[in-house]
Order: C-alpha cells, then structure tokens, then sequence
C-alpha cells in the first residue's frame, strides 16, 4: 500500500493491520470501547464474578473522607477513561463539600459515556467533558489549569492492568509530564489473588465478557469493512503465571480467511489460533510503590478492600 494511502487510514485502522500481521495476532484493548462495547462493560461491572468494580466502589465510598483530607483543595478534578463516572461520585461530593465549586474533567472515548457522566455529575461539579484517549485527553484538559492549586488526577477500575508490565513506567512518565510538581494521581490496581475467582471474573456464565471482547470484531465490521463471522470466534480466559496477568483470547473455531476492506487486506486463520486482545496485569502493594518512584511520583497513601484484594493507592508527583 502506497504511503500516501496508508496516512489517510484511520489509528484504529493501522493498528488492526499491525496487529493482525504479527506472531501471535493481537488487537489493542484500547479498541474495545465504541459506544456499544462501553455500554457492555457497564454491565460486566454489576455481575457477581467481576468483584473489582464493587472493591474499587467499595474502597471510594468508605475511604472518600480520608481521600479527601489527604487531597484537599484542587484546581480541577480529571479522570482518565472516565466511562460513566459513577464510581468517582463520592469523591466529587466530599471535595464539593469542603471545596465549591469543583470542576470535573472526565475524559474517555466515548461521547456517549461522557453524556451520561455529564448528565449525572452536574450537579455536583461543573463538568467539563473531554472526548479523547488517556495522555492525549489529559494533555487538553490540564491546558485549563487556573492557579496553583494542584490537580487530582484519577485513573480508577485497575485500567492500569491492561498495560503490559514494562510499558507501565513509561505511561507513568509521560502522564507526569503533563502534571506539575505536587498534583496528586489516585490509582485503582488490582491485587493477585486465587486463580479461580481471577478467572471467573473474565469468562462469566451469562457471556457477558464474550459478548464484550467479541464486540472489537463487530467494531472491525461496523468501521473497517470487515467480514469477520463472530459465531466463528470463541472467548477465551487465560491465566498466565508468569507475567501474572488474565489475558483475554477470541479463539478461531475453524479455518478461515477475513476481509478487511480498509485496509484492502486478507487474513488467515488457522482453526484453534487466538487473537489476544486485553492483559489484565494483578499486582503487589510493593510493587505499586515501585511503579510510583519509578514513574515520578511519591506514594502518599494506599488503602486495600478486605473482601476483594484491590488498593487505591494515591500518589503525588514529585
């Protein structure tokens, strides 16, 4: 393909084409979340198997006091892959009410998640919605910085998970190099825990998840001009103790070739041959800290949920 032509594709086409061309094929998970594939993660957060939302929900609604306390006041509030923002809504409130008015920031890639946050945070904060991905979205949104109060920044839901271990200092880093000394990053990780409840939490009974992860294909369809047949590809849950991570397969249920038409491109598939499209990383309170130090920044605090080994570590930027 002419170069001309290959600067006229879109990222999410240029992705694909990469990383169905590579050994073993994989898809980023950054990918997964159209408006449809948001919707569907809304709802694996309420099933029963997927205990780290209510950990993360449950550490915010008890820890929110002490959140705030260590916080105190802030330029603005910005949450990166914000979604529909309702787990950040007790810290929203307990800064609004020591701190009025607060400005919110959320930031995601989908107009539809950041509507329903705005419609639902108004009255809390004044939101100011930022449509984008996770360094590119925060690089706008701390361009509106109004004084030297320092910003808090969120990450919640253990998104940090889904970066590959030695990618992780390096995203820390270039998130630091859009904040200023003494603005503070609270971050939700998940911790290892038995290998059978970390499984269950990816491959729920209902499909739930399957539906989730064959969604990226459908994307594919909708966006690319693809011909992928999703009743030909199979969800996959795998534990790697190793890298000690779940990662997430779509599993060929027969030979095949696909289409994609935006990128004039066939690909073939062997029956049994997976793409892997999400690594969902577990981690140690230890090894936050040294993610923390590594990354710019200076642990301040981590609180753990009893019932479902998840921290909120929050951080300052040094």
């Amino acid at each position: 393909m002419p170069v001309s032509a290959k600067l006229q594709l879109s990222q999410f086409a240029l992705d694909v084409a990469e990383g169905l061309s590579a050994s073993p094929k994989k898809l980023s998970p950054r990918y997964f979340y159209d408006d449809l594939g948001a919707a569907l993660f809304e709802a694996i957060t309420l099933l029963p198997e997927y205990g780290l939302t209510r950990a993360d929900e449950r550490l915010i609604s008890s820890r929110a006091s002490q959140i705030g306390r260590e916080v105190g006041a802030v330029d603005s509030v910005l949450e990166l892959g914000s979604g529909s923002g309702k787990k950040t809504k007790r810290i929203l409130e307990v800064l609004a009410q020591r701190y009025s008015p607060i400005v919110y920031r959320p930031i995601d890639v989908s107009s539809a998640a950041l509507a329903a946050c705005e419609q639902s945070m108004s009255g809390i904060a004044e939101v100011k919605p930022v449509c984008g991905d996770w360094i590119e979205g925060l690089a706008s949104a701390v361009r509106f910085r109004r004084g030297d109060l320092p910003f808090l920044v969120l990450f919640l839901g253990s998104s940090i998970g889904n970066l590959d271990r030695e990618a992780i200092t390096g995203f820390l880093r270039q998130l630091r190099s859009s904040l200023h000394a003494g603005d503070l990053f609270l971050l939700g990780a998940d911790l290892v825990k038995d290998v059978e409840t970390m499984l269950a939490a990816y491959d729920d009974p209902t499909g739930v998840t399957a539906a989730f992860n064959l969604n990226i294909l459908g994307r594919m369809n909708r966006e690319l001009g693809a011909n992928f047949d999703l009743s030909s590809f199979a969800h996959e849950a795998r534990w790697n103790s190793n890298e000690r991570r779940v990662e997430m397969h779509l599993r060929s249920g027969r030979d095949q070739s696909v289409s994609i038409g935006a990128i004039e491109a066939t690909f073939l598939f062997r029956a049994g041959e997976t793409i892997w499209t999400e690594s969902s990383h577990k981690f140690s309170e230890p090894e936050l800290n040294s993610f923390a130090w590594s990354g710019g920044f200076l642990p301040v605090h981590t609180w753990v949920d009893p019932q479902w080994p998840f921290a909120e570590a929050l951080w300052r930027a040094a």
